[in-house]
């Protein structure tokens, strides 16, 4: 019997710092390359508040309304099926940045692959929540489990986009791993893509020259390794407490899209370890509250539901601030709810309330 009748007020509470640590540092990072580029230096910080209203908008909705209505044939498999039209859509779109990952409408644009993470996780839960008992089900269970996953991969890395293609397999993993699938299937699914991963990355030269980069980015301080150097120099520069708010110097034309993929480097600079050190914390703290909400419930479409969201928005966390801190090679992968770009802030925010929505159901 559900015993709470509120939200987790400690998962709320976080949620709201780290979408105000974002649009402060949105407007830090972006303000003077927004002035220079359109002549006004609020015009990033103005977007993603529109996309943050709006995505709150959506999560109060998602705490309001029962997660268990989403458990229904129909609204699993239209998201499905929305996101992949979407997925193959925008390669009929022309190419921004030599990429096929945006849809533009109304002078708004969107990211299909942002979908597909949700979609993924929902179908994931739906399909699994009465099979966790035949998880080694090949026929039945694992591959029917599956194909949605490496079509939505194999779309993504298409357009290209590998990090993301990356995180909704880590998603797919660690719904599967909670759902009861032994480690050795795993296992064998990571050799088995090891050979697919090596053509991807070594006979596609910006991913080459990343790893390179990775490997030894002084080999090429000008060059391939002028991002993560950028990176490092910022955040080595904020020591303890930072330069102080707007003060940074990195972010002016050296490192590159310092309000999106890098921002975690402007935060380093501005506010130091101890601003680093807070940011973790909160994203520590939403993997505690995400999976003590999942042990919880016992509701298997819930659970599996609170393990993705969790995983979504901590994985995605963990690959970034790893590749600001050279941890990990550059992948094209935001910091959620603090990054500059509205399908990512909106998405997070709708999902993370369908997650505050299954605390209150918790027992």
């Amino acid at each position: 019997m559900a015993k709470r009748v509120s939200v987790d007020r400690l998962l709320f509470i976080v949620i709201l710092l780290l979408v105000f640590i974002g649009l402060v540092m949105v407007f830090s990072a972006s303000a003077v390359i927004a002035k220079e580029r359109y002549h006004s230096g609020y015009f990033f910080l103005l977007r993603q508040m529109g996309w943050a209203i709006a995505g709150f908008i959506a999560m109060m909705i998602g705490m309001r309304v029962d997660y268990k209505r989403l458990k229904h044939p129909a609204v699993v498999f239209c998201l499905l099926g929305l996101t992949t039209v979407m997925l193959i859509l925008v390669f009929f779109l022309d190419r921004l940045h030599h990429t096929h990952r945006w849809i533009h409408l109304a002078g708004f644009s969107f990211q299909p692959s942002e979908l597909a993470k949700p979609a993924l996780i929902l179908f994931l839960a739906f399909f699994l929540e009465n099979r966790t008992r035949s998880m080694d089900d090949w026929r039945n269970t694992l591959i029917p489990a599956i194909v949605p996953t490496l079509a939505f991969i194999g779309l993504i890395v298409f357009q290209p986009d590998l990090g993301t293609a990356i995180a909704c397999a880590a998603i797919t993993i660690c719904i599967l791993f909670v759902a009861g699938l032994e480690i050795k299937y795993l296992a064998y699914s990571f050799v088995g893509s090891l050979l697919p991963l090596y053509f991807l990355i070594f006979h596609v030269a910006y991913r080459r020259d990343r790893i390179l980069a990775f490997l030894d980015p002084y080999s090429d301080p000008q060059g391939r390794g002028f991002h993560i150097i950028q990176s490092l120099i910022a955040v080595s520069t904020g020591g303890l407490t930072g330069v102080g708010l707007m003060e940074g110097k990195e972010k002016l034309f050296y490192l590159p899209e310092p309000h999106t993929d890098f921002i975690f480097s402007v935060l380093g600079e501005e506010m130091g370890l101890l601003g680093c050190m807070v940011v973790v914390a909160l994203f520590a703290t939403l993997l505690w509250r995400g999976v003590r909400t999942a042990l919880r419930t016992q509701d298997m479409f819930g659970r599996f539901l609170a393990v993705g969201i969790t995983s979504m928005v901590v994985v995605q966390a963990f690959i970034n601030m790893s590749v600001v801190l050279g941890l990990m090679p550059t992948k094209g992968i935001p910091l959620p709810l603090i990054s500059y770009g509205g399908s990512s802030l909106f998405i997070t925010l709708a999902c993370v309330g369908v997650l505050l929505n299954i605390t209150k159901q918790a027992e």
